[in-house]
């Protein structure tokens, strides 16, 4: 062999060597990293199945839609998240509009129900859809000699004291929800007025959403505000609580998919937005007994238990005006600041 050849064959040899080394292990394609913000259960049935769908792995951190929403500001100059999945609109909104996430149109986008796109727009995806209610422990109530709550008003009345939990708008947006349905419905004055009044029955204020309707159904309370799908959860899983509306209207959300801005897997992140809003993944949570919102996809097969906008009174929630930064942070920091620290009897 000449010197030429010899050379020729090292340097084919170490390229082959070199390129062994490298190359990603067979089957793998990257990570996703996501925020999650349903529960815990739901988003480790993303963390099993979507790696089984595209061969790319997923983490995720669990954070209420409140937390995501302050993790990614923090965040804003080095993401550590590619997507964020799940959680109220109105914190998705507010990511758009400061920039922390951006608007990604997928390939099912003619697929979304057009009434959540009509509102959505190009901020924000559609993920799922669901409405605000109580998860009412009847049983607790009954032995109580108490009668079942009607309206929102009808939880400020003092035989409800110590009786009902519902999210912290600071963490939840669930909470948040809450809040703004209130005002929308009875106005600045007497909205106000409800939420404070209502604050002298709460026995505790939770982190995240579907909270109140598990204690609820562990009878720590008798009423827990929560979205009813989430109550419906704690109905089927065999708690003691009854799905409930309030009779005088309530909101709903519109749950949120985001692609965040300049995350580290920009690739991986529009893969996974992709998948989660097929029909084969949207029908993931209710089939695993997990969650019964409305999926967005119209080719998505409805769980008949699931709540039905039909049936309840819902009010033209105001997503435009409720998702503004600036209204949302005088919002929840008039609740933080003047009805949060005002003590509370004590049973």
């Amino acid at each position: 062999m000449t010197k030429l050849a010899r050379r020729t064959w090292l340097a084919a040899a170490w390229l082959l060597v070199a390129g062994l080394l490298l190359a990603p292990a067979a089957g793998a394609q990257g990570t996703v990293t996501v925020l999650c913000s349903p529960s815990v259960v739901w988003c480790d049935v993303l963390k099993d199945e979507f790696p089984k769908a595209t061969g790319i792995n997923l983490e995720y951190i669990r954070l209420s839609s409140g937390e995501g929403l302050a993790r990614l500001r923090a965040e804003k100059d080095n993401p550590t998240f590619d997507v964020w999945f799940g959680g109220t609109g109105d914190p998705h909104l507010i990511a758009f509009r400061e920039g922390l996430t951006e608007f990604y149109k997928p390939s099912s986008w003619d697929d979304l129900v057009p009434a959540f796109r009509e509102v959505t727009g190009e901020t924000y995806l559609p993920l799922y859809a669901g409405i605000l209610g109580w998860a009412v422990n009847e049983q607790m109530l009954n032995s109580m000699g108490l009668p079942i709550p009607r309206t929102w008003k009808d939880l400020t009345a003092p035989v409800y004291r110590g009786l009902i939990a519902m999210p912290n708008p600071n963490t939840s947006g669930t909470g948040y929800t809450m809040l703004a349905t209130i005002l929308q419905i009875y106005g600045e004055d007497e909205g106000w007025k409800l939420l404070r009044d209502l604050h002298f029955n709460v026995a505790q204020y939770t982190r995240a959403g579907a909270e109140p309707g598990l204690l609820a159904g562990r009878g720590e309370v008798a009423i827990g505000v929560t979205f009813m799908h989430d109550a419906l959860h704690q109905a089927i899983q065999g708690f003691p609580v009854t799905v409930k509306a309030p009779a005088d209207g309530t909101g709903f959300e519109i749950g949120g998919l985001s692609l965040v801005r300049n995350g580290p897997n920009r690739e991986a992140a529009i893969r996974f937005i992709e998948w989660a809003l097929s029909p084969e993944a949207q029908v993931l949570a209710a089939q695993r007994g997990e969650s019964y919102q409305l999926p967005t996809n119209v080719n998505t097969p409805l769980d008949e238990r699931s709540p039905r906008f039909s049936d309840v009174r819902v009010i033209p929630y105001d997503f435009e005006h409720w998702g503004d930064p600036a209204v949302r942070e005088a919002v929840v920091s008039r609740w933080t600041n003047e009805i949060y620290p005002i003590p509370r009897p004590r049973n």
